[in-house]
Formats: structure tokens, sequence, C-alpha cells
């Protein structure tokens, strides 16, 4: 059965030098929006974000996606209208001198703001979420193992990316850092919790959030049911704004817990709660950005 064909996320100087030049309020110097591949015409889509020297480029986000980048949250703290996950967009932009890798976020709000006349605020919202916890009986999987780096080695360049087709959804997060979902299972190497919470968030009906306090990357695989793994497909879709026929939503139906069962082998747990969290509540923001 197929179900989606979709896609899913530098240079260093001195810091005094990046104190005098960097100026107060950063934007990119020039920057090209244009609309992306449409999700669903191509048998498979590859997006990501990639950052060299003073070049950004970015391909096959949505808007939302863009806002989550500029204000790092997560999915499920954009507050706003359907559409901001649905239409895609591909952006290259140069960055100002003195700026650097960790300055983008800011100057990606400022684009934002200027192309796609984007206004927002702040709220805080109580969520049904599902609590990543270390389990009793201790944890079940391989901590990765380090890469020896001198104390004074530079920020490598970013390029982070990501794939989706019919054999599943692939994430390269750089450094030797990844996941697979595909083939009933999820397969992980250096993966940091943080990043499994968000990553599972992608596949679950609720937020994940990570509470079990550990440091460092690990190795591991997950093995799900066929129905859930359609099930977590599904949900992933929808999670980015793909709308999908009636008949491959009754799919949610008749899924299990093989989700819970496989990362309770890992020595971990999933525990629904509900926790406040930061949200950016959308007040107007256009479908069509201004001209380049």
């Amino acid at each position: 059965m197929q179900l989606i064909r979709w896609g899913m996320v530098a240079f260093c100087a001195p810091a005094a030098l990046l104190a005098q030049s960097a100026p107060a309020h950063l934007e990119f110097e020039v920057a090209s929006v244009k609309p992306a591949a449409t999700l669903g015409v191509m048998p498979a889509v590859r997006f990501g974000i990639h950052i060299d020297g003073a070049q950004f480029s970015c391909t096959s986000y949505s808007l939302k996606d863009y806002i989550r980048f500029a204000y790092q949250v997560k999915a499920y703290q954009v507050l706003g209208p359907e559409w901001l996950g649905q239409e895609r967009f591909e952006i290259t932009a140069k960055m100002p001198a003195g700026a650097t890798r960790d300055n983008v976020p800011e100057m990606m709000q400022a684009l934002l703001e200027d192309r796609f006349k984007l206004k927002l605020h702040h709220e805080r919202k109580e969520f049904p979420v599902y609590a990543l916890v270390a389990g009793k009986g201790g944890i079940k999987m391989k901590e990765s193992e380090r890469d020896a780096q001198p104390p004074d080695a530079a920020k490598p360049n970013i390029n982070v990316t990501a794939s989706g087709g019919r054999g599943g959804i692939g994430v390269d997060l750089g450094d030797g850092a990844y996941f697979h979902f595909g083939d009933d299972k999820f397969e992980a190497k250096k993966l940091t919790m943080a990043r499994f919470t968000d990553s599972l968030s992608m596949f679950a009906d609720r937020p994940v959030v990570d509470m079990t306090d550990l440091k460092g990357g690990y190795d591991f695989v997950l093995e799900f049911s066929e129905e859930d793994y359609r099930a977590m497909l599904i949900r992933a879709a929808l999670n980015n704004g793909v709308t999908l026929p009636p008949q491959a939503l009754r799919a949610l139906e008749v899924s299990g817990d093989s989700l819970f069962s496989a990362v309770q082998l890992l020595g971990l747990k999933l525990e629904p709660r509900r926790a406040p969290l930061d949200v950016l509540v959308i007040d107007s923001a256009e479908k069509t950005p201004t001209e380049n």
C-alpha cells in the first residue's frame, strides 16, 4: 500500500572579532524565496538545510517549518491555519560579514517578517504529551562512540538533509548522526534523546518530551508491527500538513501499541501526561511571499 510520497531537519571566527563586526540587527544581505516542488508529485523528495561559509540554502520546507527553525521550536508549538504546513518553498541567502551560523535563526525571523509579513505572539498552553523517561531496569541501548576532536576545532558546515518516499523516511543530521524510518523499523546512529523525542513526535499522536536526563548519542533499532508502522507514517503525514483520503485514515483505527513495547526494550518508557508548553500563535501571514 502506497501511503505517501513526501519529505520530512558555517564558518568560525574569534569571539572578539565577532563582537566587533556583527551588526546589531542581523538580516540576510540578499535572499531568494521561491515555490518548491509539490509534495506527492515526485516518487521521492529530498529536503534540508545547508550552511556553507556565508551561504544558506534550504529546500522543500513549508512556512511552518521555517517558523520552527527561525524560533527554534517544535511543530506542535506553532499554532495557525493548516495552510502553513502545506505550501513548500526554497530559500537561498547570503549571510552578512561577521555573522555566524548561530545567527541564522534571527536572520530567518527577519526574512519571514519581510517576505511573508509574518506576525505572531507567544502564549503558554497545556498539552497532552508523552514523557520519555528511563525505565526501572536501566538503559538497554548502546551509547555511541564519541569522536575525538581538538579543543580548538572549528565548527563544521551544517548539512542536514532528509528524504522521503516509498522506502520510508531518512534524516542525515551530520557528523555521523542519522535515523531511518522504513521497513517496519526505526534505525538510529548517534541520536541524542532530544533528537529522538523530536523524531518520535513526528510519528506519534501527541508531542513527545525528553525527561530521561540522558546525555550523549545512542545507537539502536526499534521494530514495529506492520499495522503500527503504517499508522505512524500516516500520523507523520498529517503532522506535516499532508491531506490524506478517508481510507488511509482508517488505518489509524487498527494500530496497536508496538511503539510503546519497542521503546521499553531500550530501557525507556513513554508515559501519557499533561504539560504546559510555550507556543507561537500566528496572528497573520501571507501565503505568497513578496518579490525577490
